[in-house]
């Protein structure tokens, strides 16, 4: 048996996979103490299946998880306090950053606080150069003087980034020593251990953000791992990583910038996965709708896309992570989102939200703001006494109150067209965010699947589809913890990145084939701690390459592990002219490639991971009415399908109400629906793309 587990703003999902299949639970995420929500939504399995928990948990072989926690302490500014050491002369690395507003003429938006503040950096004597050389030796006694600040200053942790520690780390690892015997107990990182990058900025960002994670993620791992095996489990403990793979939880204790966008990275994982067994289709735009947020991603010819410019807060203006994250894009609509309107009488939906406590209104914990929820209910989409499988009884009269109140009479509109126009403005939200990774690429988002994901995912996902023209939407039957699946059909992964410039004109073949030979130790050496032979890890090789004077790279795979002559350096430069061309537009065969990096991706298959898609267990259930609105007609009587009553085979036509696990799907148009390969819905739409009115 395994088990995921993704702690959302909303909910903790969990996802069990024996040898009957999947199951779905869901529990109120409890902020105040993540893993109580953890073990909350364990007692609700065990509950479910009346066995003892600790009897459940011993069966569990693996346990994987996903958490939000670092990320909300960066966001939120409650990580650790953090000292930043960096080389004489070069104090503002972290202010001098990369990045900017997003309007360049809003000079509304303040120019953003490094990470680490001023008071807190201090400059270390010494040097090194490009080449490696040594410039100026290190000052130890200057050192042995700073680390006398350090301890004045109480400082928590301590981030180090010397100029050319890529080359030659001799200085770093000699600071590290020193702060192990005058720092003993305070935890430190240092930079090109971490994120062996030639851009100082990102370098440092990555250094300073992790080292601020150790002492938080290393009480919660600790907490987490104590509880989970004082309730009973035995079993191995995986950590979710922003770059779609799993790592052990000691691996994350150590760098726990590696997990800070661990739960929105399972999504694309299962949503690629559903997409190709249901549809045949590598061409999927996977939406993740939760309590707060939406999550979505293009994932092209199989490929998910990833990238190093991952940013902790607000584009341009938050702080880079500077380490390789699936791209995801999150905007502020969730089934938690609040709708307000503005003193011009503007309806907003977000990006606030009213996450698990007090939640939305109709919870009936205090909240009295109205939500996405909410409004579905306003509008018959939810059963209030059967909502999350029967978890939860809502209170449909605090929902009609929140949406007149906070929406109806301030626009002077009834109840219902209150609650139509706040999911019409979150279907129009989704959309953009859709059409921004689509269209803003060049891409038409038509010739792809949609994956509907996210317990919030069915309210409005069909809108979305008909919106974009999208003929095909696939509400997997795990859709409701799309991101808890995902994890369970990841592997153990690892990113290995080497500094080693040169171009193809002069290609310096001993250095390189020096670096590769490196990267390829690194991965069967993380392949052993694994408890695997080296010879069992995959070792994807990949050079970050552009064309001089250009000033971002594009990732190239080698064909090779080593280079043994020009034929395989005109092999290279060949495959960066293509993969230019192929991202950009346009390509330069006549001039060099510049390489500025090279870089290790290590997977090692688990052998207990199911890398096929789960399927829920079937059963019957009856086809009821419900009185619930549909676009043109108004509040009508509207067929309510249970998932487990659909037959394969035996299309059913809209509109409808489809309950899926922990979620309702709304089909409010003439679309035909059926059951997949997988057990999952898939909505085929017959219209046209509406036009766009001038």
């Amino acid at each position: 048996m395994r088990m995921s587990v993704d702690i959302g703003g909303t909910f903790t999902d969990l996802v069990v996979e024996d040898g009957t299949g999947l199951s779905l639970y869901k529990a109120p995420t409890v902020p105040s103490d993540p893993v109580q929500g953890i073990l909350d939504v364990l007692g609700t399995a065990a509950t479910a299946r009346d066995v003892p928990l600790a009897e459940l948990l011993g069966k569990v072989g693996a346990f994987v998880h996903a958490t939000t926690r670092g990320l909300n302490a960066v966001l939120t500014g409650n990580a650790a306090r953090t000292a930043f050491l960096t080389t004489a002369g070069h104090p503002d690395v972290l202010l001098l950053r990369e990045g900017g507003r997003q309007d360049a003429f809003d000079f509304t938006v303040p120019f953003p606080e490094p990470y680490v503040p001023r008071a807190l950096t201090f400059e270390v004597t010494e040097r090194i150069t490009s080449t490696g050389e040594v410039l100026t030796a290190l000052d130890l006694d200057a050192l042995e003087r700073t680390c006398d600040q350090l301890v004045a200053a109480d400082v928590e942790a301590i981030a180090v980034c010397l100029l050319w520690s890529t080359v030659n780390p001799e200085h770093e690892l000699a600071v590290g020593e020193v702060l192990d015997r005058r720092l003993p107990g305070v935890p430190h990182t240092l930079s090109h251990a971490l994120n062996p990058s030639l851009r100082e900025y990102r370098r440092a960002s990555s250094a300073a953000i992790d080292a601020s994670l150790k002492p938080l993620m290393s009480d919660y791992f600790s907490a987490l791992t104590e509880r989970l095996r004082d309730a009973g489990l035995r079993g191995r403990i995986l950590m979710v990583t922003s770059a779609g793979g799993v790592i052990d939880a000691a691996d994350a204790v150590a760098r726990p910038i590696l997990t800070i966008n661990s739960g929105p990275s399972m999504a694309p994982v299962a949503g690629r996965a559903y997409a190709l067994a249901d549809t045949g289709s590598d061409d999927v735009i996977v939406a993740d709708a939760g309590g707060t947020t939406y999550d979505v991603t293009l994932v092209r010819r199989g490929e998910i896309p990833s990238t190093r410019s991952a940013w902790v807060g607000d584009v341009g203006t938050g702080h880079m992570t500077g380490l390789p994250s699936i791209d995801v894009k999150s905007v502020g609509s969730g089934g938690g989102s609040i709708a307000w309107v503005d003193e011009g009488g503007l309806l907003h939906v977000g990006p606030q939200s009213a996450g698990s406590v007090p939640g939305p209104a109709c919870y009936g914990r205090g909240g009295r703001s109205a939500t996405v929820t909410d409004a579905a209910l306003v509008l018959g989409y939810l059963d209030a006494d059967g909502f999350s499988s029967g978890a939860m009884t809502l209170d449909a009269e605090a929902a009609v109150v929140a949406v007149k109140t906070s929406v109806a009479d301030v626009l002077g509109i009834d109840v219902i067209e209150a609650a139509d126009a706040i999911l019409q403005l979150t279907t129009e939200q989704m959309v953009r965010a859709i059409e921004e990774i689509t269209v803003g690429q060049g891409i038409d988002p038509a010739k792809a699947v949609l994956i509907g994901g996210g317990g919030a995912a069915g309210l409005n996902a069909h809108a979305v589809a008909e919106r974009l023209g999208c003929r095909t939407l696939v509400v997997p039957a795990v859709g409701a913890a799309l991101a808890a699946a995902g994890a369970l059909m990841s592997d153990l992964t690892a990113i290995y990145s080497a500094t080693a410039p040169t171009i193809t004109s002069s290609f310096a073949i001993e250095r390189v084939d020096a670096a590769l030979a490196e990267l390829v130790e690194q991965g069967r050496e993380f392949a052993r701690k694994a408890g695997v032979a080296p010879e069992e890890a995959t070792i994807a090789l990949f050079a970050e390459a552009r064309y001089p004077q250009q000033i971002w790279e594009l990732e190239v795979p080698l064909r090779v592990t080593a280079f043994a002559g020009p034929d395989d350096v005109a092999d290279l430069a060949e495959d960066f002219h293509r993969t230019h061309l192929e991202i950009l537009g346009i390509t330069d065969p006549a001039s060099p490639v510049e390489i500025v990096s090279w870089g290790a991706r290590v997977t090692v298959r688990l052998e207990e991971a199911n890398h096929q898609v789960g399927a829920l267990p079937r059963g019957s259930a009856e086809i009821t009415r419900r009185r619930a609105f549909v676009p043109g007609r108004g509040i009508t009587d509207v067929p309510v399908v249970p998932l487990a009553a659909m037959e394969p085979g035996r299309p059913v036509r809209g509109p409808l109400l489809v309950e899926a696990p922990f979620t309702t799907v709304v089909v409010a148009g003439d679309a035909q629906c059926r059951i997949g390969e997988s057990g999952s819905l898939v909505i085929e739409t017959e219209t046209d793309r509406p036009e766009k009115e001038d």
